[in-house]
């Protein structure tokens, strides 16, 4: 290296050195300046929190072990109402939405399918700092609030309880959600449809079912669950004030109890043992016993690979099984009756739940007469025929069919609840009776609503030797129903039977065999 290269070589290595110290010393700068800043932060905070005077009405307590029992009422939010204006009261609900504006939060707060515009204003009650925490409390958040009840002035359409808000003058977070949710509650009850020009979303069916818990907290799922816990209770009343008793049936059965290939076979011990597809052989054995009128409301399992909400693999069913007299059209008389009640129940009562569901599933109010409009099933052919449907007399009705005859029934008689009866044999379980008058028509009939069956009845075969040749026409193993065909020996009234499934005549969501394991609405 000459001496040219190596003095070079010394200037590149000094040039270095007053950089590399130039950097370090900006470094040093930037340390002490993030260090102030820190400090100032820090002293700010400190002297925000001396001075803010609302610091103990807000924040995040110790989480609730029941360490203490508080001598504290809490009010429902559907409780809320202009008679309880400049009361002061305390509420727990989840935070729906926030939206801070200045220095004031509008929150409001939702608890079950009812809610109610919440105010945190600074004043004398609360702080900015109180103001900032509730606007930034996440979304589905458990809330305890203490507020002032106050009368508005003009109606607040967005909210269940129009007449009043809140003013709150407490606020605590009982317990935090995670700000990013699986998905909003306002898309997941937003119509079909609708809002697609502006960009607004909805929620597709498996979201829904992949985070069912959101789901289930929308304003339409509360609802819908409780116009069927409605259906259930109604049902259950009307038919014990008609005398009949409630029974239990087993749901896991030797044979299959309708006849048919749509079972769940299950491993039972050292053999094969199926779901309950009814319970129906049981309740008739009640019948048997002198019960003379039972009911039950049970699970019921049918193995059909089917996606829509005619055919699910699980739902709730109402059976009854009763003696009649004579005739079975005085079961028909009976029944008609009690749907009526429920029909009456669920528009005098439910109001609130049935426009809560119409706001997501838009219909026209349900029609039905008294006495209720009773076809016999030539009829149906004639008037399907007339409106140019080709279908053979022992044939069974298709859905676009049912649904075409409930259009036909509702132009002509104004009802969108009516029964189709004397049903082909050809296409009812092998228990039912044939009509004495046409042995290719049976005692038995199916009731509609808006042109979908929610109902099938029959009188049942009462009698061991027509029963036995029935089943063995429908080639079904007689010792594997030994017991059942056993208990008609001893003396059996005339029997009538009826399946109602709740889930088809309240709107539910299907549970699709690949969502077996999900939490879905009962049906």
């Amino acid at each position: 290296m000459t001496k040219d290269e190596v003095q070079g070589a010394m200037e590149e290595d000094q040039a270095q050195s007053k950089k590399g110290l130039k950097k370090q010393q900006k470094e040093a700068e930037k340390a002490v300046k993030k260090a102030e800043k820190q400090a100032k932060l820090a002293a700010d905070q400190q002297g925000s929190e001396e001075d803010d005077f609302a610091k103990d009405r807000y924040g995040v307590p110790p989480m609730v072990q029941s360490q203490q029992k508080l001598d504290r009422v809490l009010v429902r939010v559907e409780d809320l109402s202009p008679e309880k204006a400049d009361q002061l009261i305390w509420l727990r609900a989840r935070v729906h939405t926030s939206r801070a504006k200045g220095k004031q939060c509008f929150l409001v707060l939702r608890q079950q399918q009812f809610n109610v515009q919440a105010l945190v204003a600074v004043g004398d009650r609360a702080s900015k700092q109180m103001v900032k925490f509730a606007a930034n409390i996440t979304k589905e958040s458990i809330v305890d609030v203490e507020a002032s009840v106050r009368k508005v002035e003009q109606k607040i359409e967005s909210c269940t309880q129009q007449d009043v808000e809140l003013h709150i003058e407490r606020i605590f977070v009982i317990s935090q959600s995670e700000a990013r949710l699986p998905l909003q509650l306002e898309d997941a009850v937003r119509p079909d449809g609708e809002g697609e020009e502006e960009g607004r979303a909805t929620v597709n069916q498996d979201t829904k079912l992949d985070n069912r818990v959101i789901d289930l907290r929308t304003t339409t799922s509360q609802a819908i669950f409780r116009l069927q816990s409605g259906v259930c209770k109604l049902f259950r009343d009307t038919l014990t004030n008609k005398g009949f008793v409630e029974i239990q049936t087993p749901k896991i059965i030797s044979a299959a109890s309708e006849g048919g290939a749509n079972v769940f076979t299950v491993s039972y011990f050292k053999t094969s043992a199926y779901l309950a597809q009814s319970p129906q052989l049981y309740k008739q054995m009640c019948i048997c016993a002198d019960f003379d009128k039972v009911f039950c409301v049970g699970p019921v399992f049918r193995a059909e690979d089917s996606n829509t909400h005619r055919h699910l693999t699980e739902f709730v069913g109402l059976d009854i099984e009763m003696a009649f007299s004579y005739h079975y059209h005085e079961v028909i008389d009976s029944i008609t009756d009690t749907m009526v009640q429920i029909f009456k129940g669920l528009r005098d009562n439910f109001q609130t739940e049935i426009l809560t569901v119409n706001k997501q599933y838009p219909s026209e109010p349900f029609k039905f007469l008294e006495p209720t409009l009773r076809l016999e099933y030539t009829e149906a052919l004639a008037m399907l025929h007339q409106a140019g449907v080709e279908m053979g007399d022992e044939e069974d009705l298709s859905t676009p069919n049912e649904k075409l005859l409930g259009r036909l029934v509702k132009e002509k008689y104004d009802t969108d609840f009516y029964v189709l009866d004397k049903y082909p044999l050809a296409v009812r379980p092998f228990y039912t009776m044939p009509d004495p008058n046409n042995a290719k028509y049976s005692n038995s009939y199916d009731m509609f609503m808006r042109g979908e069956e929610i109902l099938s009845g029959a009188q049942r075969v009462h009698d061991a030797q027509l029963l036995t040749e029935r089943a063995m026409h429908h080639q079904i193993d007689l010792e594997k129903i030994k017991s059942y065909i056993d208990s008609f020996r001893y003396g059996a009234p005339p029997t009538w039977r009826r399946r109602h499934w709740p889930g088809e005549s309240v709107h539910a969501v299907p549970r699709p065999p690949q969502h077996s394991s999900d939490l879905h609405v009962p049906t």
